[in-house]
């Protein structure tokens, strides 16, 4: 499985061609992408069905390093 970013990368997709395809906004499919945002179920379902793949085929995790939690910057 892998994530929407890698996916896009390997059809060589650009965020505005997904969210053209998705029918979702700009900075929700770049939050999707980044692992900023989890999308909702439905959001899963348009993002899958733009890649042409199942959700079940697609990493969907919310990426935030641990030390930004904490209040502690990288180094």
């Amino acid at each position: 499985m892998k994530s929407v970013a890698e996916i896009i990368i390997e059809q060589g997709l650009s965020i505005d061609q997904l969210v053209e395809k998705s029918g979702l906004e700009e900075s929700i499919v770049t939050a999707i992408a980044t692992g900023g945002w989890t999308p909702s179920p439905k959001q899963r379902q348009q993002i899958a069905h733009a890649l042409e793949m199942q959700v079940d085929q697609i990493v969907w995790g919310h990426k935030t390093p641990v030390q930004h939690i904490w209040g502690q910057g990288p180094g």
